[in-house]
């Protein structure tokens, strides 16, 4: 591996004018197909195998025109104080706004509250619900503004008028943050290495990576149905491991030059030692990517699939355009003082070890080494303790999915839901369909009013509505509204309630009887995430453990990188449960509404972080392998490590939070809660179990820790991630060059 990547970067810095034209290439292709393609994303989830999503289509079999996946609005209307919504006057100026939504190009129907009996029983408050012909993410921009006219117009007429449902979902941004967060990262590369050029290097690579990575989802945004998150979460990894994995070849190729080292021979080495953990640390990262497709829910396959091929670019661009770009930037990515005082014929021999530069010295990272090596009970026990602390937040973990009761009340959306709660009760906000399939029943009618009156009993029902049949008269759908209100456990209790009347349903009747809705749908995807987080686990750790023996050539230090693991991504978990469903510094975080945690993000959490913890862990751990295999103690091998590598390690982990904490500025619950997640997760990960666990237990475990059995050692392959083979190569041609030198001069 470090042999083929070794003239891999030669040949790109040799044809670096090529190299570079290629991508450039490549970015402007892919930016024309994502020009010319439209960009309208996907709001739907599917859940395939449950019981909500079976209901749902057999909805739309059934019912064909009904259009159960089109986009719907709520338009709420509050009378003034004093006065009733049925007077009228206002109730004249609810059916002008009613009629007015009913015009709409893309709108289905737009019911007429009073005709519905949709008027709160104080008769104050009144919806009108409007359905559509198109989903939300087929919504032209037209139609929300005709919805949005429609509410002003009620406003002036002197009534409360606030809307909600999926009709006034907009695409998520992420504003100036993002922004701020990549300024924050040049700030670091640029204390980091003391170069503008090198500092800039990352930077300017990461985001050609991250151009195209965008532009092809933009691209293919369509025909593959993807999520409005696809492309955000997309760029926020590639950004985050672009910029890292240039980092740690310009360092390595730095490290290379102040040993006096020509540059092409600089960019081979750099390449090949650096290079090798790269690969294997994307590797890491996209095995965790596409494995969320275990779960089998096309959004996450999809995300996953997205932010996998951005570490796919991100290592290309690493391996290729970066050894390219230094080749035009020489040894200008050093210091200005530093270039005076390299010189090739100062360096090393051949056969030698090239101390790195970045933080070659007894910096701040030997002294913590050595520290920890002296101390290494103690770091261990406070640092598992603290982290301990912080995941116990995690034992009160709720998870639902985002409605409009979890946007900040400044919204009209969530003041809708508000007025909803207020005049009808919490649970019309999240209405059941119970559907009757009673195509086998004798009695289709007596089959529907018989689950209408078995659902009127149960405890948490506030009323289930007539049932309303097909043209077939064979599938009856009931309204049923809880007490509860849509994302509490009293609300979930009553889908499994009503699911375990369904057999006895069936058994008296011969229909068959199903829950859907979007309250039930979120309640099966919380149980779908329960239910493949284990198998998820036991795949990614698994696959990646044999990666890692593969790596490091050993048992206890993989096995010791995925227990650090679990450990920071539990405490990163109780920490976003205490921020965003507890509110505990909710204000700092921008958090303007505290509720269940996203249902998809324990299990993105744990794939996403998994893959970058892993990053650190070879980063780190392959400088000391490379040290131990030179012949250095195992204590040695752990000073060493963090001498050449803990600089640039916290340099790239202060970069990663940096850029996840970026997204924390998004209007999306979903996008803002995974870049608060990730940046924590980073944080603990890289400077309390990468940092501090990792010496304490090398420390411990001696020479123990690079343990391999012989018959493994026998199979495992040596794929040389620290360079030993490249060495002896490089050792070789170096011995040869001597033996022809004499003939030389005497010729």
């Amino acid at each position: 591996m470090a042999t083929f990547l070794y003239r891999l970067g030669r040949l790109a810095f040799r044809r670096r004018g090529l190299v570079a034209l290629l991508w450039v290439v490549v970015l402007a292709v892919a930016g024309g197909f994502a020009a010319s393609a439209s960009s309208a994303a996907s709001s739907n989830i599917t859940i395939p195998g449950t019981e909500a999503q079976k209901a749902f289509e057999l909805l739309e079999d059934r019912f064909p025109g009904s259009s159960p996946d089109g986009a719907t609005a709520r338009v709420v209307f509050k009378a003034p104080d004093g006065e009733k919504i049925t007077d009228p006057e206002n109730s004249a100026a609810v059916g002008e706004v009613v009629a007015g939504l009913a015009k709409g190009d893309q709108v289905q129907q737009a019911v007429d509250p009073f005709r519905a009996r949709a008027v709160s029983p104080d008769q104050t408050v009144a919806y009108s619900q409007v359905t559509y012909e198109v989903s939300g993410f087929e919504l032209t921009e037209e139609s929300r503004e005709e919805l949005k006219a429609a509410a002003e117009d009620g406003r002036e007429a002197g009534l409360t008028v606030e809307t909600g449902g999926d009709a006034m979902a907009a695409i998520p941004h992420t504003g100036a943050a993002e922004v701020i967060g990549v300024a924050i990262a040049a700030i670091v590369l640029l204390i980091a290495f003391g170069s503008l050029v090198a500092a800039g290097l990352p930077l300017l690579t990461a985001l050609v990576g991250v151009g195209v990575t965008v532009a092809v989802i933009t691209a293919v945004t369509v025909p593959f149905d993807l999520n409005t998150t696809t492309p955000i979460l997309a760029t926020m990894i590639g950004l985050a491991v672009g910029i890292d994995y240039a980092l740690f070849i310009v360092s390595r190729y730095r490290a290379e030059l102040a040993e006096g080292r020509e540059p092409l021979e600089a960019v081979g080495r750099a390449t090949g030692t650096a290079g090798s953990a790269v690969v294997f640390a994307g590797l890491t990262v996209v095995i965790a990517l596409v494995g969320l497709s275990v779960v089998n829910i096309p959004i996450l396959t999809k995300m996953g699939l997205a932010a996998g091929g951005s570490v796919v670019l991100a290592v290309l661009v690493a391996l290729t355009l970066i050894p390219a770009l230094l080749g035009f930037a020489g040894q200008k990515v050093l210091p200005r003082k530093q270039r005076a005082k390299t010189a090739p014929e100062d360096g090393p021999e051949d056969g030698e070890d090239a101390p790195a530069a970045v933080g070659a010295k007894d910096g701040a990272g030997t002294r913590w080494a050595r520290f920890v090596l002296r101390r290494p009970v103690a770091v261990l026990l406070v640092s598992v303790v603290g982290l301990g602390l912080l995941a116990v937040p995690a034992k009160d973990l709720q998870l639902n999915l985002p409605d409009d009761g979890s946007q900040p009340t400044s919204t009209t959306q969530r003041r809708a839901y508000d007025l909803i709660a207020e005049g009808f009760g919490p649970g019309t906000n999240g209405p059941l369909i119970v559907t009757v399939d009673a195509e086998d029943s004798d009695d289709p009618e007596a089959a529907a009013g018989a689950t209408t009156e078995k659902l009127q009993g149960l405890d948490g029902v506030a009323a289930a509505m007539p049932p309303t049949f097909n043209k077939a008269g064979d599938t009856a759908m009931i309204t049923v509204i809880p007490k509860s209100a849509p994302s509490s456990a009293a609300t979930e209790d009553l889908v499994h309630d009503i699911r375990a009347e369904a057999g006895g349903i069936a058994e008296t009747t011969g229909a068959d009887v199903l829950v859907t809705g979007q309250t039930a749908m979120a309640i099966d995807v919380s149980q779908k995430m329960d239910d493949a987080l284990a198998p998820y686990l036991v795949l990614v750790v698994g696959l990646a453990f044999l990666l890692l023996i593969v790596v490091f050539r050993s048992i206890l230090v993989p096995l010791k990188a995925a227990l650090g693991f679990l450990l920071s991504v539990v405490a990163a978990l109780g920490s976003v449960v205490a921020v965003f469903q507890w509110g505990w510094l909710a204000d700092v975080f921008g958090v303007e509404q505290t509720g269940p945690v996203m249902s998809l993000m324990p299990i993105l959490m744990v794939g996403l972080v998994f893959g970058l913890a892993m990053d650190y862990e070879v980063f780190l751990v392959t400088r000391m392998r490379e040290a131990h295999v030179h012949g250095e103690t195992p204590h040695e091998s752990v000073v060493t490590g963090f001498k050449l590598g803990a600089r640039v390690v916290a340099a790239a982990a202060l970069i990663m939070i940096s850029v996840f904490a970026g997204f924390i500025g998004s209007s999306e619950s979903m996008i803002k809660m995974i870049g608060f997640g990730l940046a924590v997760a980073v944080l603990f990960d890289a400077f309390v179990i990468r940092m501090a666990v990792v010496p304490a237990v090398l420390a411990l475990l001696g020479k123990s820790a690079w343990w391999l059995p012989s018959w493994l050692d026998k199979v495992v392959p040596n794929v040389d991630v620290e360079g030993e083979k490249l060495q002896r190569e490089l050792n070789g041609s170096a011995a040869k060059a001597d033996e022809r030198e004499p003939v030389a001069a005497r010729d």
